[in-house]
């Protein structure tokens, strides 16, 4: 079975992901539900040798070694691809492929809300865009640094594992770097670029305390600073930043982030009434009083702050925001419960 056969099934269904597991056979992903193709199931050994055909020979000593890979892979007749090999059950090599878009979207493509093409204006500070796996954040984040590209002359460097959006110099100097081959950690990567003339620096996810904490220190030093997160919303973002550190640390990182953060894009991705997907935001803008009650450890007072003057801060809660969507008839008050962080307050807003 040819592996790019089977990608384009990728691209010809719209699908967002393909899946080769032993003793099934291959599915793929539409509109966020798995869908199983109409072929024979594979076994391991097949898929083994479909994926070896893609990789080098350093690429199987790792995979071999560490039992996981990722990488990103570009088919010039298909399209970009973000891979991930690991091992399953009896030693059986399995596979997850993601499509990324040749073509990056613009943030009125996305739809996004206005307040994005503000907060990318910003010379400095900390913006988060946070979601489960398969939110689209590595979406957003391309619209992102796609607007500051048409319209800025910055040095942009994005560190990631692995590079999935690569950007044509159109007004502004991308430096892409792949963690595990350009630079040996987030970390290591974050730190050696404050002496790389950036302006802007993307890290594609925030793993552990360091790179945390380099992070909000490039943010509070003059530059603007992109990140992600595995978290689902502006709350618990917070809470993750805070508790990655212990002790006296964390009054310091509260501290540190108060003054550094700019704000928290907390999102999902719905299926839309109709096919496909929409995405919901949930937006938190730092301002003073946030930024007190970041400091004075209070963040769970901090969703009524987003609640407030919401025409003037651009701040929305994912609950409004799938209200909005519910009246406007794009997503089922059923789906909107299923991925709420905050279920009982929508629905006593819906009355269900």
């Amino acid at each position: 079975m040819d592996i790019k056969a089977l990608l384009k099934n990728v691209v010809a269904y719209n699908a967002s992901d393909l899946h080769l597991v032993s003793r099934s056979e291959p599915k793929i992903r539409i509109d966020g539900k798995l869908v199983g193709l109409d072929m024979e199931a594979l076994d391991g050994k097949e898929i083994e040798q479909m994926c070896y055909a893609l990789i080098t020979d350093r690429q199987k000593k790792e995979f071999e070694e560490n039992k996981e890979l990722d990488f990103a892979i570009m088919f010039p007749d298909i399209g970009r691809f973000r891979v991930n090999y690991y091992y399953t059950m009896n030693n059986e090599v399995a596979a997850a492929f993601r499509i990324i878009p040749v073509q990056i979207p613009s943030l009125d493509d996305l739809k996004a809300p206005p307040i994005f093409k503000q907060l990318i204006k910003r010379e400095k500070g900390l913006i988060l865009v946070t979601g489960p796996t398969g939110s689209g954040k590595s979406t957003t984040l391309a619209a992102l640094l796609n607007e500051i590209n048409l319209h800025e002359s910055k040095h942009i460097i994005t560190i990631e594992d692995p590079v999935e959006f690569v950007h044509e110099n159109k007004r502004c100097l991308f430096s892409h770097r792949n963690v595990g081959e350009d630079t040996q950690s987030f970390a290591r990567g974050l730190k050696y670029s404050l002496r790389e003339d950036p302006d802007i620096i993307l890290v594609g996810e925030m793993r552990d305390h360091e790179t945390i904490s380099t992070a909000i220190t490039a943010a509070e030093t003059g530059h603007l600073v992109l990140a992600t997160l595995h978290t689902t919303s502006a709350i618990q973002t917070l809470n993750r930043i805070v508790d990655s550190f212990e002790g006296a640390e964390q009054i310091q990182i509260r501290n540190m982030l108060s003054v550094s953060l700019a704000a928290v894009i907390s999102q999902s991705l719905l299926p839309k009434n109709g096919g496909g997907r929409i995405a919901i935001h949930e937006v938190l803008i730092n301002n003073s009083a946030i930024s007190n009650l970041i400091r004075e450890n209070k963040i769970h007072q901090i969703y009524s702050q987003i609640q407030l003057n919401q025409q003037k801060t651009g701040m929305i809660t994912q609950t409004q925001s799938m209200l909005k969507a519910i009246k406007a008839g794009m997503i089922s008050k059923e789906d909107a419960i299923r991925h709420s962080t905050q279920p009982q307050e929508l629905m006593n807003l819906i009355g269900v």
